[in-house]
């Protein structure tokens, strides 16, 4: 989903063109030689490097000062940023609801109560207006690759296009078509065929949001790729691709994290609801599943999909991890830092709070591992902007432990039976459900950051990906013309899910319960 967003800090800048077709630019993680590279199944080949032009070594610089804001890769990279922040608001609502959804259609198929299918079906309405809006915002990306990235397109587009492929022809038409018979055909649909279709509306948003991680996974950890002799990759193994480990876990993680924003906005309306003292059964309803959903997707997104995430960056994107943690000097015993900040310039982490020891374990398994600093790889591999990456890191883990502590107080007053009479408890759910969105944007930029100076990581640098031909001016143009848009999208969707919410559940069929109340 976010393939190519990034920060528009400070970066090394390769020129477009600087390699030539036959070759891309690519590094050891051990050693400050660069060389260019084939690749034969996602295997690096280094090739020497005096096969290279001497431009290539002399285009590695840093804008002036005086030119920055002049760049089009900024506005390329800002332009992409704001779009897929934007747009994924909507598909992490999405696909967490949609498990949600088949969880209340399952209770209430099992136990007979119709009251969960009346709570079902109040979800399923704020399902398809977030799935319009998210179809909306996202249609605009996919033609960014041509406008903005045509180097990134020419050069990955044979094997990234794969996927993106499928998401559109498989996954999005079999979402919106189940999601058509979720809304409009319950009245013709047996009670166990309206599950199937929401269960086949899970399977596909879920199948969707899998296509897309794996094609953000390519960009961060290559797999089942070969460069042809025109200098592009295209895909030699297809099951090394679909299947990468990098994709694998992080799909996991992305998902739990889905579930979390998911479980949280429920939990958010349940509580809303028992503050005004309205739809009393159905506050209940959302109250307990939310909270209980939201612990055990909460939980799961720190450990194991997050321990596993952090596991492949320690191992594959060492630079990374380093530059997430603020940390220059290599040291065994790392401890993992709670709060800092980063010096660059100083190459220090002034006024650090650390944990001794607990870095080198959650990154490599043992107290005594060594976990290696920014000073031992080459400047020019460097993450671009350590300092945003560094808290856009720490952010996402501070707002995921206190999502988890919230959950566990609400899940235990909830097992009292004090969770709807505790009002400030239901004022902190209601207050915490932008805290997942948060969570989740500042999660995506640190991938996203962190596999900087690379568009595809160790093949293709993020200069080299962007098109040549679009001036700055063009970009910020269509950039101011998304900020309006999307601001006047904004608001019709806080109108329409507020008209929702006002509305409320409506009554079981079958009962002489009021509307509202």
């Amino acid at each position: 989903m976010a393939e190519l967003m990034e920060d528009f800090g400070r970066r090394p800048s390769l020129r477009t063109g600087a390699v030539p077709p036959t070759r891309v630019t690519a590094l050891s993680s051990t050693s400050s030689t660069r060389s260019s590279s084939t690749c034969t199944r996602g295997v690096i080949v280094p090739i020497s490097s005096r096969t290279l032009p001497l431009g290539v070594f002399s285009s590695l610089r840093r804008p002036r000062d005086d030119e920055p804001m002049s760049d089009p890769l900024i506005w390329h990279r800002l332009q992409f940023a704001f779009t897929v922040i934007y747009h994924y608001l909507f598909p992490q609502l999405t696909m967490g609801l949609a498990l949600l959804i088949v969880i209340l259609k399952a209770v209430g198929l099992r136990t007979g109560d119709r009251r969960w299918d009346a709570a079902a079906r109040f979800w399923i309405r704020i399902f398809g207006i977030n799935f319009a809006f998210g179809v909306v915002t996202g249609i605009p990306m996919e033609f960014q690759f041509g406008t903005n990235w045509a180097g990134f397109s020419r050069f990955a587009g044979g094997v990234v296009g794969q996927t993106l492929a499928m998401e559109g022809m498989f996954a999005f038409f079999l979402e919106s078509s189940f999601l058509g018979l979720l809304v409009f055909g319950e009245r013709r649909l047996s009670r166990r065929g309206h599950f199937l279709a929401a269960l086949a509306l899970f399977f596909g948003s879920w199948l969707s949001g899998y296509f897309i991680v794996c094609t953000n996974a390519f960009l961060q950890h290559p797999a089942g790729q070969t460069l042809n002799a025109g200098g592009t990759l295209e895909l030699a193994d297809f099951w090394a691709f679909v299947l990468n480990p990098w994709a694998l876990a992080q799909y996991a993680h992305t998902m739990m994290a889905a579930v979390v924003t998911a479980a949280f906005v429920m939990a958010a309306v349940g509580a809303w609801y028992g503050l005004l003292g309205k739809h009393s059964d159905q506050a209940a309803r959302f109250l307990r599943v939310g909270t209980l959903a939201g612990l055990i997707a909460s939980v799961a997104v720190a450990f194991p999909t997050g321990d596993q995430q952090a596991k492949l960056v320690a191992r594959h994107q060492p630079v990374t991890l380093a530059a997430m943690e603020g940390r220059f000097a290599s040291e065994r015993m790392a401890g993992i830092v709670l709060i800092g900040q980063p010096n660059v310039r100083e190459k220090r982490l002034d006024n650090p709070v650390v944990v001794p020891g607990f870095l080198s374990f959650l990154a490599y398994g043992t107290f005594h591992s060594n976990v290696r600093g920014l000073n031992e790889f080459p400047p020019d591999v460097w993450p671009d902007n350590i300092e945003l990456l560094y808290y856009a890191f720490h952010v996402m883990a501070g707002l995921g432990t206190l999502l988890i502590l919230l959950m566990a107080l609400a899940v235990l007053f909830d097992l009292r039976g004090r969770l709807t009479a505790s009002r400030p408890l239901l004022w902190a759910l209601l207050l915490a459900f932008p805290f997942p969105y948060i969570a989740t944007t500042a999660g995506w930029m640190t991938a996203e950051l962190g596999r900087q100076p690379w568009l595809v990581y160790g093949l293709l640098r993020t200069a080299a990906g962007a098109s040549p031909a679009v001036h700055s001016g063009t970009v910020l143009f269509t950039l101011i013309g998304f900020a309006g848009l999307y601001f006047v999208l904004g608001i019709l969707f806080l109108f329409m899910i507020g008209r929702e919410i006002a509305h409320g559940p409506e009554p079981p069929e079958g009962t002489g319960e009021a509307t509202h109340g």
